[in-house]
């Protein structure tokens, strides 16, 4: 009998994947010896058809380190890796089909195709699978139709991943024979709207028969109807944006009005971690503490994965600690973050949210906020200590040292920050305690409610200018961190313009190093603006008792329009004579 590739192949795919779903929703995955069963066996018995669903799971992609251990911001304005692979060798200087991200550029078609032929199998299968004896009637029709909810929503996920990155692809919504031809049949790519509207069907038709509340019932990670409303939410605000809009029809006030149903509906189970007295803790604390056991009600949709050690922090640790350095934030990051008094450092911020350089490595400065370039990281956005380490930071076993020669800067490490600076953001130092032996879970936020707030603000700015609503959303992200300013007093954001790349800064520090950077810059249609200008960094020296700030450029990226878009793996243009995307034919 021909064996179907359930197991064995995702094991392979997926390396040590499984525990982390076992670890989601318990010891379930009890498989035959040899790690394959036939498609027969999975869908004539109800155990074997509840693991082979849970393991779709493995599909939603943790975003750490994922491209060759380097992250996808440093392949954005925000980030440097150092190390001489990864993004550096590819997307930075315009290489798209590098093999040193071809986990990203080229994995990412077979990795979401395969979880979507995973979907359909149990959309197909599902009614032909008897009934546990251990489950009331009541009950299997009720998680029958959870399983079939779950799949719609993970099929949608991944062909909304896959339309960031390679535009419409073939919708397939039945099983294909995995020995042939996966796309045998099917090069023909829908429009935007066919394509997006079915995406958004299938969200709001399988929310009523998500989970209501997973966490209840300690099926932690599993699906539930929030997360449905919270991705349609950001499908209409990218829909509703510059390079979709006209081909969407969806307007800028539907946007608003979908972040402000989550918001009216789900809102009062979800809100801003505020749960640590420091508020530099609460911002840090929203990554870092999980929804499960440690009240994070913040994150709506994430990866929920086991306990990591100091060999998952070792790629972005800074070298002084040991590490390898990895994704180093750049100066550009760092000069987005406003003053702690709410006033922003320079004087012009342009339409990708970053302040204008006009040519030089220098932005003008704005007296008025109290920032000085001598003294460049003091009284500044607590956000900014949170997601960054500088110069003086004090974290692990000791004080971050940049300067040439010292702790996390040594001559003759390939690895030191290229940019002057390492990445905090999703680095629980608890991995450090007791000589690098400690543990810590980090798992991978998809969606948290931080987003829904931006999402609405952004919307309501662009369908009715500045107004109440606008600032009342931002307002709660600052006053989370301590920035209690308010925005509203600020003469130089009441016009739409200026209030719209304000919110574009805004949503970049957020959210930083939790990939969307280079997915916003290409909604608003300003990727070449964000992603072509130099990288810069700080070199840091000391002078008798003073430090001196140097900027740097760091690396001269190359973008143009056709990177927009992902270009089809060439074994899938080749295999099937698919339309390739523009400038890659």
């Amino acid at each position: 009998m021909k064996k179907t590739i359930i197991y064995a192949l995702v094991l392979i795919l997926m390396g040590t994947a499984v525990t982390s779903c076992e670890d989601a929703f318990g010891d379930f995955l009890e498989k035959d010896p040899s790690n394959e069963l036939t498609e027969e066996e999975v869908f004539s018995d109800w155990t074997t058809l509840k693991a082979f669903h849970y393991d779709t799971y493995n599909f939603l992609r943790n975003g750490a380190g994922r491209v060759n251990y380097t992250w996808m911001d440093a392949a954005t304005d925000l980030a440097h890796t150092s190390f001489a692979y990864g993004t550096r060798t590819s997307f930075n200087i315009g290489n798209y089909y590098a093999t040193s991200a071809s986990n990203e550029l080229t994995g990412t078609w077979e990795h979401y195709y395969r979880g979507i032929r995973k979907c359909n199998m149990l959309l197909e299968r599902i009614e032909d699978v008897p009934k546990a004896t251990d489950l009331s009637n009541e009950q299997f029709a009720i998680d029958k139709a959870n399983y079939m909810a779950e799949s719609r929503f993970m099929r949608a996920f991944f062909y909304w991943e896959m339309f960031l990155r390679y535009g419409t692809v073939p919708l397939v919504k039945e099983v294909l024979d995995p020995d042939g031809d996966l796309l045998s049949g099917y090069t023909t790519r829908p429009d935007l709207k066919t394509y997006i509207d079915w995406v958004l069907q299938e969200l709001a038709e399988c929310e009523p028969n998500l989970m209501d509340n997973p966490l209840a019932i300690d099926q932690k990670g599993r699906i539930c109807k929030a997360m449905a409303r919270a991705l349609a939410s950001r499908i209409k605000l990218y829909m509703a944006s510059d390079r979709f809009s006209a081909q969407s029809g969806i307007t800028w006030q539907a946007a608003a009005d979908a972040a402000g149903s989550f918001i009216a509906d789900y809102g009062s189970g979800y809100g801003l971690y505020v749960g640590d007295a420091d508020p530099k803790a609460c911002y840090a604390n929203a990554i870092l503490k999980n929804a499960h056991d440690e009240s994070n009600n913040e994150v709506i949709f994430w990866r929920n994965d086991l306990k990591i050690s100091w060999s998952t922090v070792y790629y972005d640790t800074p070298v002084g600690e040991g590490g390898m350095g990895g994704c180093c934030p750049s100066q550009n990051l760092v000069d987005m973050y406003d003053m702690a008094n709410g006033l922003s450092p320079f004087t012009t911020y342009d339409k990708t949210g970053a302040p204008v350089y006009n040519g030089t490595a220098v932005p003008a400065i704005n007296s008025a906020s109290g920032y000085s370039d001598s003294d460049p990281y003091s009284n500044r956005d607590p956000r900014l200590a949170a997601s960054v380490l500088f110069n003086g930071s004090s974290w692990g076993n000791g004080v971050i040292n940049v300067i040439k020669g010292q702790r996390d800067n040594p001559v003759g490490n390939a690895n030191a920050t290229p940019t002057g600076y390492y990445m905090r953001k999703y680095m629980p130092e608890q991995v450090l305690n007791n000589n690098h032996t400690g543990s810590s879970y980090r798992n991978w936020i998809f969606i948290r409610y931080a987003e829904i707030l931006l999402n609405y603000a952004e919307a309501m700015n662009e369908a009715n200018g500045p107004g109440p609503e606008v600032f009342d959303a931002l307002q709660q992200i600052r006053d989370r961190v301590g920035m209690t300013a308010k925005l509203a007093d600020r003469a130089d954001l009441q016009n739409k313009e200026a209030l719209r790349n304000f919110i574009r800064k805004e949503r970049t520090i957020e959210l930083a190093f939790e990939d969307h950077r280079a997915w916003d810059v290409r909604r608003w249609n300003v990727a070449v603006e964000a992603l072509a200008r130099p990288i810069y960094g700080m070199d840091i020296a000391r002078d008798g008792n003073q430090l001196t700030y140097t900027r740097k450029v760091v690396q001269n990226r190359v973008f143009d329009t056709k990177m927009y878009l992902y270009p089809i793996p060439e074994t899938e243009v080749w295999k099937t004579n698919i339309e390739n995307n523009p400038g890659w034919e």
